[in-house]
């Protein structure tokens, strides 16, 4: 068992470290009761690849039974390259991995992050190797397991993934690793007052889209806002003085950050920022915010990343929604943050500026920056989804109803 690094991908935030205690501490403790030494870690280090044979990557919420991950991995020659995992594969082209294996989705398969991945030692040593003298061929991280499945393809000349049926997302007969829930049970959903829901829009969209978020989500909102480039008292919208950008929106949700800490706007813990044709389900946000401090700057949502490798930062994606604490959004306008130019992408600026002030960007892959079908169908993120994105081709009101809408929902508050 010296042999195996389990790294448990966590975040900054309080929360998700102190579930990342919470799962260390278990799966110690079941090394313990195996009378072995186990090696752990929360990052990689130079100081494990050298003993180790395998690094096995899991999530806060993966269960794993030490004893039946190291009969699995037992099943491996060490001393070859191995990519391990659940696969994952897209039935259609999707948009997030550019459209790869247009030809045949299917043939390329990625690992789900929530039933936990392992890489032998002797292929991390390589890949480790390679990153340090080799640009990456997008500044853009997406979506980092199908990402990282091809850099380690390497067009043919790495190891494919491959499907091990013991690494689970659900219960079933021998199961080295299970996933709980990315929606955990935290207490009592926050109240509806407690969020204020900012919709960005424009005249050209008050037609088109607004009706959808009229006929599915706004029933939801305690306190909810149209900023739009024009005042319309049949919505109504509120103009902020912006003209509106045919891309980027900086200037708007500067406005909107601006706006949320005026005296005329209610006094929120959380501001959520949306597009006007973002889909979400604000009760499993309520949710899920249960599990944050209002009390310490949070910024929440889908996470890309820029230029990762070479010192550059994490942001929200705009159109899965944009979830800051009222700290955060104080400590962005008081830090001196501002947009470059009004159509500067405002997610991006965020991103950066919150990096710059030293805080956290916290992943949660409910969120999501485009539509159902552009997401491999057994994501198990998927069936607890809070927010998906865009109108394209979709009945919106027919994905918000299958996707979004809980049949059974809690009791309000």
């Amino acid at each position: 068992m010296s042999e195996l690094v389990i790294v448990i991908q966590s975040q900054r935030n309080s929360y998700h470290a102190r579930r990342g205690v919470q799962r260390k501490v278990e799966i110690l403790q079941q090394a313990a009761e195996l009378g072995q030494l186990l090696v752990d870690a929360f990052s990689l280090s130079a100081a494990y690849g050298h003993s180790a044979s395998w690094f096995f990557f899991i999530e806060e919420e993966t269960r794993v039974i030490l004893a039946a991950v190291l009969q699995v991995l037992h099943r491996y020659e060490r001393q070859e390259e191995w990519f391990l995992g659940k696969r994952l594969h897209d039935n259609d082209a999707s948009i997030i991995h550019h459209y790869a294996f247009s030809e045949d989705p299917t043939s390329f398969g990625y690992p789900d992050p929530a039933a936990g991945w392992a890489l032998s030692a002797l292929l991390l040593r390589r890949l480790a190797e390679r990153i340090q003298h080799e640009h990456l061929k997008s500044d853009f991280t997406i979506d980092w397991k199908h990402e990282i499945a091809l850099y380690i393809w390497e067009e043919g000349n790495g190891p494919k993934l491959t499907a091990v049926p013991e690494f689970c997302t659900e219960p079933r007969d021998n199961c080295a690793t299970t996933f709980t829930t990315y929606l955990p049970d935290c207490g009592d959903p926050v109240s509806k007052e407690d969020i204020f829901v900012a919709v960005k829009t424009c005249q050209r969209f008050h037609t088109e889209r607004v009706p959808v978020v009229k006929a599915t989500w706004e029933k939801d909102a305690g306190y909810l806002e149209y900023y739009s480039d024009v005042s319309d008292a049949s919505i109504p919208t509120v103009s902020l003085g912006v003209a509106n950008t045919d891309r980027g929106h900086c200037g708007k949700t500067f406005a909107i950050l601006k706006q949320f800490l005026s005296k005329t706007a209610p006094e929120a813990d959380w501001l959520l920022i949306v597009d006007d044709d973002t889909l979400i389900s604000l009760p499993r946000l309520r949710r899920l915010l249960r599990c944050y401090d209002p009390r310490e700057a949070v910024s929440l949502g889908e996470k890309y990343g820029y230029s990762l490798v070479r010192n550059g930062y994490s942001y929200t994606t705009g159109g899965g929604g944009m979830v800051l604490s009222r700290v955060a959004v104080s400590r962005l306008v008081s830090g001196g943050c501002s947009c470059y130019s009004d159509d500067a992408p405002d997610d991006m600026v965020l991103g950066r500026c919150l990096t710059s002030l030293r805080v956290p960007i916290t992943h949660s892959p409910l969120f999501h920056q485009a539509r159902p079908e552009d997401y491999s169908e057994t994501l198990i993120s998927l069936r607890e989804a809070i927010s998906f994105h865009k109108h394209w081709n979709i009945d919106p009101v027919a994905v918000y109803k299958h996707w979004l809408q809980d049949t059974h929902p809690r009791e309000e508050l």
